[in-house]
C-alpha cells in the first residue's frame, strides 16, 4: 500500500475544504513551530492532523448534530490514517489531537501534539485571519464584531499554558 506523502495530505486538504483549508493548515504548521520549539513532538504526526483536523466541518463530510472535531477523527481514521506511514504507537497522535482541536473543549489534552493543535489554533481564531473571518461573518458592524473578538480572546486567554503561545497572545491586539 502507498504511503500518502505531504504533497498528497495538501491535495487532499484543498479537495475537502477548498483553499482556506490549506492556507490554514500552513499557518497552523508555522504557529506550531513557533509556540512549540521548546516541547517534544511528533511532527510526523501532527502535521496531518494540522492539514485535516477541520475536514469534518466540510460539506462532504459534515453530519448534523456530530460534532466537527470528533467527525474529523472519524474521518482522517477511516480514509487517511491506514494511508499514512506511522508507526503502531503514533497512528494515535493524530487522531487525538484531532479529536481535541476545537478551543471550546474543556477536557486536558492528552499529548503534546493535541496540547500545540489545540493553542495554535486558539490563536488562529485570534489573531488576523480570525478577525477577519468574525467581521466577514457580519453583521457589518464594527462595534459588534469587536466586542465578539475580545469576548473570544478574553474567554481563552487564561487557557494559554505555553510561553511561547501567551507571548503570541499579548501581541494579538484588536
Amino acid at each position: 500500500m502507498a504511503h500518502l506523502t505531504h504533497d498528497d495530505i495538501i491535495r487532499t486538504t484543498l479537495e475537502i475544504g477548498e483553499a482556506w483549508a490549506a492556507a490554514h493548515a500552513k499557518r497552523l504548521i508555522e504557529r506550531v513551530r513557533e509556540i512549540g520549539s521548546d516541547l517534544d513532538y511528533d511532527s510526523q504526526a501532527l502535521e496531518p492532523a494540522a492539514s485535516l483536523h477541520d475536514c469534518g466541518a466540510s460539506p462532504k463530510y459534515a453530519q448534523k448534530d456530530v460534532e466537527h472535531a470528533v467527525r474529523s477523527r472519524r474521518v482522517i481514521e477511516a480514509e487517511v490514517l491506514p494511508h499514512l506511514a506511522l508507526n503502531e504507537d503514533q497512528k494515535g497522535r493524530p487522531l487525538k489531537a484531532i479529536e481535541s482541536h476545537d478551543y471550546r473543549d474543556p477536557r486536558p489534552t492528552v499529548s503534546n501534539e493535541a496540547l500545540l493543535l489545540r493553542k495554535a489554533d486558539m490563536l488562529g481564531v485570534i489573531r488576523m485571519i480570525g478577525m477577519a473571518r468574525e467581521f466577514a461573518r457580519g453583521p457589518k458592524n464594527v462595534a459588534a464584531c469587536s466586542r465578539r473578538i475580545l469576548a473570544r480572546r478574553d474567554g481563552i486567554q487564561g487557557r494559554f499554558t505555553l510561553p511561547r503561545a501567551q507571548t503570541a497572545l499579548t501581541q494579538c491586539r484588536v
